[in-house]
Formats: structure tokens, sequence, C-alpha cells
């Protein structure tokens, strides 16, 4: 269906009979997605909501109790190489401060764009654009506009250009505003259709092209569970995009928001001086990955014990290193089959050895 469009019951029914074919269950909706209208509060805005939350009814019947979104303006997540070369042949998904400045102020030439990268980074990329083919501005622009599955629309530099003007006139606050109201519209929808909302945070959580970005840091998150005090108004613990931030301490947001998280997605990033940044193997870089997932596994276990329904919290490996067979073959850049599969016996791994730790049952 196209975006924006109602979810029907029979179209999420069709869906779900697909997955339980496959002996699987639908566990979480990832993702209703949220057109620019609703963003902006422009045009069609509130037929846009409305449909927002008949397909929040539609998924609640369907018993699928989990809905993840996001609020990212024009962009969904961005990086500027989507095969990075690793040590071991394999690679990785990368943000590269340099080269986003110079496709951002060379190359699209957005309005202002000077303003927002330091003399530095600009004198560099100055120097990189001057050395590069044709075919590497190519794939850097189709990273950073043309590509991305959740993409709303692809772009050319027209488009973008005048994507991005629809927000030149709403402000930081203003963006939260808008936010804040349209969770103050669905999230007593949800809960009355027994599904929680987990919004996902902004990828990478600093501002891009100008945008506003109001779900970056720990104390954004903050304000919208203030704002909007529901249990059906939670997030996805996402530690790769909170975790690109270094200001982001990812075990005290785990423990902070640990009652109102209801998705997780557990990958990890290595940070650089300058700002870029790598998604790094799931239980190395700068996230302590093993005191997340054990905050995570502490809260479920609260909520069992209050013999709460909603006491398991859905956790995925997100992303992965493209290696071994699966170099090569036909993969959407980040979720290659193999790269999450190891991700995932490593969190599993964790997540047995927290447990067991705390039965008393590790010997040592």
């Amino acid at each position: 269906m196209n975006r924006g469009q109602a979810w029907t019951d029979d179209e999420v029914q069709k869906r779900k009979a697909q997955i339980d074919a496959q002996s699987l269950t639908w566990d979480v909706v990832e993702s209703i997605a949220v057109p620019e209208n609703i963003k902006t509060r422009s045009g069609n805005f509130r037929e846009l909501i409305d449909n927002y939350k008949a397909s929040i009814r539609a998924i609640g019947r369907a018993g699928i109790k989990t809905a993840c979104y996001n609020f990212m303006a024009v962009t969904d997540w961005t990086r500027t190489d989507l095969f990075w070369p690793l040590p071991n042949g394999g690679s990785a998904l990368r943000f590269d401060m340099v080269d986003f400045c110079a496709y951002d102020v060379l190359i699209l030439k957005r309005r202002n764009a000077e303003a927002d990268h330091p003399a530095d980074r600009i004198a560099e990329a100055k120097k990189r654009l001057a050395i590069w083919p044709e075919s590497k501005i190519a794939e850097l622009e189709r990273n950073l506009i043309d590509w991305v599955p959740a993409r709303e629309t692809v772009y050319d530099r027209v488009s973008f250009i005048k994507q991005l003007d629809a927000y030149k006139d709403i402000s930081l606050e203003g963006m939260r505003q808008n936010l804040f109201e349209f969770v103050g519209e669905i999230a007593p929808v949800a809960e009355e259709a027994g599904v929680q909302l987990a919004i996902h945070p902004d990828d990478p959580p600093f501002p891009l092209f100008g945008l506003p970005r109001v779900n970056s840091k720990a104390d954004d998150t903050h304000k919208l569970l203030k704002a909007v005090d529901m249990r059906a108004n939670g997030v996805t613990l996402c530690t790769g995009s909170y975790g690109a931030n270094p200001k982001n301490d990812l075990v005290a947001m785990a423990k902070e928001f640990a009652p109102r998280t209801h998705f997780a997605h557990l990958r990890n990033t290595t940070h650089e001086l300058d700002g870029s940044f790598y998604e790094s193997e799931h239980l190395d870089g700068d996230t302590d990955m093993v005191s997340v997932v054990a905050a995570l596994l502490s809260e479920e276990a609260r909520r069992m014990a209050e013999g709460r329904v909603d006491a398991e919290i859905p956790m995925r490996p997100d992303h992965g290193h493209l290696i071994v067979d699966d170099i090569g073959k036909k993969v959407n850049p980040g979720y290659s089959c193999i790269g999450r599969l190891k991700g995932l016996a490593e969190l599993r791994g964790v997540m047995r050895t927290v447990a067991q730790f705390r039965a008393g049952s590790v010997r040592v």
C-alpha cells in the first residue's frame, strides 16, 4: 500500500497469513511510515492522521502488539558509504562527515549549508572533491538522496532541495511540537487497540541538510514520554542510532527508558574524532552491549513479576556486516542474512550468559 494510505483488515491479514505460513509470528510492525505532511502539519495531514489511526486499529485487531515508526524529516537512515571495506574482506555501513560535507556544501549546494560545517571540514571536503571521479560523486549522491528502502520518494537534486524547502520555516521546537501533537492523537487510539507505539530515534542522531532532529538524544526522548504520558507512547531502543552520538550513554538510557521500551534494535558503532562513525561488530564498538542487554532483561523480569502480558520486549540484531557467501549477492545494504545471523548468535550468547549468571549457575 502507498504511504499514508490506511491499512485495511484484509491487507493486514493477508500479510499475516504469509508470515504464519512460514511458522513465524508477526510481533512488530516495522514501520507504519509517517508521511511528510504529518511532520509539517500541512496539506492533507488531517486525513493522513485519520488513516494512521485506522492502520493502528487494523494491526491491533490482527493481534500485532507493537508498531515502530520514526519522525525524521525527508530522510530515513542515512549513510555516505553502504559498502565500506573491512580488514576481513567484508563491508560495513559508514557515515563520513567530510564526505557528507562535500555533498551538502559543494555538490548539492544547499542554501546556507556552509554555516552547518566547520571551516576545516569544508577545506578537507574541497580537497577530496578535487580528486574524486564522477563515479564517486554519483555513488555518494545515490547513497544520500536516492536510496534506502523506507524512503517515501526517490529524489534528484532539484526535487530534494524542493522537499527541504518544506521545512525552511519549521524550527526545532516547531518540529518537536508537531511530533507531540501527532503522538497525542495516535497514542490513545493505540492504547485502546492494545498496540504499543515505539518511536525509532533519528539516524544519524544529529542534524542533516539543515533539517530539525527531534529524537536524537536522551533529553529528546524524555520530553516526548513526558508530553504524552501513556504506556502506549514508548520507544524503540536502537543502540546504533542513539549510539552514533557519543554523548548518549546507552546503558543509562536503557535503564531510564526501560518501562517504556517496547522494541529494541541491537547494533554497535565506532566513533571517530570528527563525528564520523561506522557500524562495528555487534559486541564491539563504543556501546557496552552486554550491559544494555542486561538492562533489558532486568526490565523483562520486572514485568514478569508484575504478571504483565507484554513482559517480553521484542529485540532484533539490527544491520550487519556483508560477509562470507553474502558478498556478491543482491542484498539490501545492512540487511545481509549471514551478518545479521552472526549478530543474533552473539546476542543470544550474551542473553544466555546473563540469565545463567543471575541464576547462579555459571561455573568459573
